[in-house]
């Protein structure tokens, strides 16, 4: 083959190879710079990435629902205090009595709150009446008292005088049925032990069983 023609080849033959060596390096250089595919590794671990975060959130939502149930469900504070700042009702208190002797004898009544109720007891004597006729006790004091709140072990203390009268006479009975006010739907008996009722009366409310001796 001739010298010329040769050379010619030589240099067609590494200009062609310089040609596709350039393109193997730019396609290696754009396939390093294009975006990862949505289904690629990289993109998985990203959107995997939110997930823990989300599940917390969502775990502390729960959580928070299920305090604030439990808290409805302890009957704490709202429950408890329900009654708070109401007037009482015979319903909502404890009731006890037990004889005095003072001052010719009476009857002491003693109110508590039941458990979790706060309820007032207005500044005026109990509703106290005695028998099937509803004879009814009138007021031993002059004044009205003052409103007492019940709750907790707090008592109020009000003293009946089944019998002002000296004379001989009165109903024999053996309980005492009692309100708080006129308007009370639920009044209750409280046995007494025998007494003789005529023309009775009753105090105020009091804090303490000494200022609740009835007067004759």
């Amino acid at each position: 083959m001739p010298r010329n023609r040769r050379r010619a080849l030589l240099v067609t033959s590494a200009l062609v190879g310089g040609a596709m060596l350039m393109t193997a390096c730019q396609g290696t250089d754009a396939a390093q710079n294009a975006p990862a595919p949505q289904g690629s590794p990289s993109a998985t671990a990203a959107a995997g990435a939110g997930t823990p975060s989300g599940s917390h959130a969502a775990s502390a939502g729960d959580s928070g629902g299920a305090d604030k149930g439990n808290k409805n469900a302890g009957g704490t504070g709202e429950g408890e205090q329900k009654r708070a700042g109401q007037v009482c009702g015979a319903n909502d208190i404890s009731w006890s009595t037990r004889s005095e002797t003072q001052a010719g004898g009476y009857i002491l009544v003693i109110a508590k709150a039941k458990p979790g109720i706060t309820c007032v007891l207005p500044a005026a004597h109990p509703t106290v009446a005695f028998g099937s006729d509803g004879t009814e006790a009138g007021p031993a004091e002059q004044s009205t008292g003052k409103a007492i709140t019940l709750s907790g072990n707090t008592a109020a203390y009000a003293g009946v005088n089944p019998k002002t009268t000296s004379a001989n006479g009165g109903k024999e009975l053996d309980s005492i049925i009692v309100a708080i006010g006129n308007g009370d739907p639920d009044p209750v008996s409280l046995p007494v032990g025998t007494i003789t009722v005529d023309k009775p009366v009753v105090t105020n409310w009091h804090t303490a069983p000494k200022d609740a001796v009835p007067s004759r």
